[in-house]
């Protein structure tokens, strides 16, 4: 089968001819038909000192997905043969405290598809059945596609009570505007979106977001005075892992502020730990989503309404893929999904 491969820790992605994979017991095989390109596909391509650290070539990469069933290993239950499915691509151990609790997310021994196991951009993807995620007949496969992003949106959104609340988001990537719409959908009173890339910022801005500000024109304190905050927002969302927006982000809390900090932030980034203490800051780091809390949230929103389709801006035959990783690394783009089919 065709797969995109990790194959050398050195800039680039392979497309190569890889052995079709076979379902083991409690595992199903799914026949991809879409994937999308993720931010760390991204950092593995141009293997940079975060892919260095966290990821062990030759891998098939990619975690974003929606498909069909194409068959199933022994002893699987509850799924059928043709059964349109995405699924959580963190792979836990079963056997840890918190698995054991119910608390799948904080597994330390997790194991992502893409990284730790052969990922989605191929033709057939092998995943323990535990790990689906049905996808209900009103979503389309291109939002199904994108589940994994908008569950990382979900889980950071509502990290913190937010009905009647100010939030500030910093990064206006594909995840980041999905947030934005998501705390306006959850009862956020106001929400502000900072980057410094025009092309997104209007993304976001089309998509119904008035407070989409570029910082290297505008000022975060100029935009919060507009809207009659005096004491600063309540909520911050860390989408951006950059530490200057972090700290900014920091000096705009209000005393007793809460912020979810999802953006891969560097471990040498310094911040001011004078305004966490005497302004008695919580902050919150998020990786991945709920299992399976998040998953029902965000199903449940998509079905009432939340619109994120338009997140999606571009689309690319897999045969084009390095044009698709192109317009990605230019950030000149939302969304970018890959046709298997």
């Amino acid at each position: 089968m065709k797969a995109l491969v990790k194959a050398r820790p050195e800039p680039g992605i392979w497309m190569q001819q890889v052995p079709r994979p076979e379902p083991r017991s409690g595992e199903v095989l799914i026949k991809i038909s879409k994937t999308a390109i993720c931010g760390t596909d991204l950092h593995l391509v141009r293997w940079d000192a975060f892919a260095a650290r966290f990821f062990h070539p030759p891998r098939i990469i990619g975690h974003e997905f929606v498909g069909a069933i194409a068959a199933l290993g022994q002893g699987v239950k509850g799924f059928a043969v043709g059964e349109r499915v995405t699924g959580e691509g963190h792979i836990t151990c079963g056997a840890c405290r918190h698995c054991r609790n119910g608390l799948r997310h904080l597994c330390p021994n997790t194991q992502g598809i893409g990284s730790g196991h052969d990922g989605a951009f191929a033709e057939y993807l092998v995943m323990p059945a535990e790990n689906l995620w049905r996808v209900p007949p009103e979503v389309p496969s291109e939002v199904a596609a994108i589940h994994d992003p908008l569950g990382n949106a979900v889980h950071t959104a509502l990290a913190f009570d937010l009905v009647g609340k100010d939030v500030l988001i910093t990064g206006a990537g594909p995840i980041g505007i999905m947030a934005a719409k998501i705390c306006g959908f959850a009862g956020a009173r106001h929400v502000v979106l900072t980057d410094v890339n025009d092309y997104r910022l209007g993304l976001a801005r089309s998509m119904g977001i008035d407070q989409a500000i570029n910082v290297a024109h505008d000022t975060i304190d100029d935009v919060r005075l507009s809207l009659a905050m005096d004491d600063g927002f309540d909520i911050g969302l860390e989408m951006s892992g950059n530490p200057t927006a972090f700290n900014d982000m920091i000096a705009q809390l209000c005393h007793g502020g809460n912020i979810a900090i999802l953006g891969f932030i560097p471990p040498s980034t310094t911040i001011n730990w004078d305004d966490v203490i005497f302004k008695q800051l919580t902050l919150k780091g998020i990786y991945g989503r709920k299992i399976f809390t998040t998953w029902e949230q965000m199903t449940r929103m998509l079905l009432s309404g939340l619109d994120v389709a338009p997140i999606i801006t571009h689309r690319f035959p897999i045969d084009r893929y390095q044009a698709a990783f192109d317009l990605a690394l230019s950030g000149e783009c939302g969304k970018v999904i890959l046709e298997w089919e």
